[in-house]
């Protein structure tokens, strides 16, 4: 058959949780709670990092764009899953569908990228004191920032287009709560070869090289730690950097878990409880980690609070 002779796709249908109707309330529930919390909790920490002068560092620095990114995230996704939740179908236009696609894979690559430069900022810190304020100095944390959104949104800008050229003239249910590349593929009807390839090479550079990276800045981190010979020096050593290390662990488990793998061997049911683990939980849990185990995130907030209530 050719393709002047098919119908193309002018609307997806997102399978969502469908199959399990009886729980919709209690998902619905739960998903409204995390993305409440996770809204909350993240302009709290951007309006503490902007209105706290002690917090204009670059470790506070890159946490405010790491909250902005968690923002994008979830917002890009929990509308239309709500949504679908509460209606018997969720329907997402095919230019939506390509919308939603390109700003979660814009956040969900620039929080993996940002996560190996909090880790070298972390490395910088405690590994080379003395040198940090040079080695971290607001021109290079305003680049390394810079370039984490500029390579991913082009990246990003990449797979979308790669995906606009596909065909779709088949079915049309896409067997998650979102947009995602690998069943949108599964359901192009022309050749995904150039797509796959591309998503191969993202997955070593955004997966692997950027977890390899935090990996051997984290071994120098721990090398220097147990070199230090108080125990009041690695207490507070580790303490720096043992939030970060939390969500990089809580992150990079969700990541893998849904994508290094190939496309063929995709599984509906894996893809969306990794999908619910890093567009919600981890945007969720992110400020909560980070304000629970830093003294001065919770003293910024609390002065953030008798402000508004004066």
């Amino acid at each position: 058959m050719t393709m002047s002779n098919q119908t193309l796709v002018k609307e997806f249908i997102l399978q969502g949780f469908s199959e399990h109707p009886e729980y919709h309330v209690l998902f619905f529930s739960c998903f409204l709670s995390l993305y409440s919390v996770a809204l909350t909790g993240n302009i709290l920490i951007i309006l503490a990092i902007t209105f706290d002068p002690g917090l204009h560092t670059p470790m506070y620095f890159f946490l405010f764009n790491l909250a902005i990114m968690d923002i994008i995230c979830t917002s890009s996704i929990m509308p239309k899953a709500l949504e679908g939740l509460i209606s018997e179908e969720s329907s997402i236009s095919f230019g939506g569908c390509m919308v939603q696609l390109y700003f979660l894979t814009w956040a969900a690559s620039s929080e993996l990228l940002l996560l190996t430069v909090m880790a070298y900022d972390r490395y910088a810190a405690i590994c080379y004191p003395l040198h940090y304020s040079t080695v971290m100095s607001k021109t290079s944390c305003n680049m390394l920032a810079a370039g984490v959104w500029v390579l991913c949104a082009f990246n990003t800008a990449i797979h979308t287009g790669l995906m606009l050229r596909l065909h779709f003239c088949g079915p049309n249910v896409i067997t998650h709560f979102f947009c995602e590349v690998p069943p949108l593929l599964l359901l192009s009807c022309s050749s995904t070869y150039v797509n796959s390839i591309m998503i191969v090479l993202a997955d070593a550079f955004y997966g692997m090289m950027s977890f390899l990276m935090t990996i051997v800045s984290y071994g120098f981190i721990i090398s220097n730690i147990l070199k230090m010979r108080t125990a009041e020096g690695k207490k507070k050593a580790f303490s720096t950097c043992s939030s970060h290390l939390i969500v990089v662990c809580m992150y990079y488990t969700a990541v893998f878990y849904a994508y290094i793998s190939p496309v063929s061997s995709y599984s509906a049911e894996k893809s969306k409880l990794a999908g619910v683990l890093y567009t919600m939980v981890s945007p969720t849990l992110n400020p909560l980690i980070y304000t629970l185990r830093n003294k001065d995130v919770k003293a910024a907030l609390r002065k953030l609070f008798l402000f508004f209530r004066n």
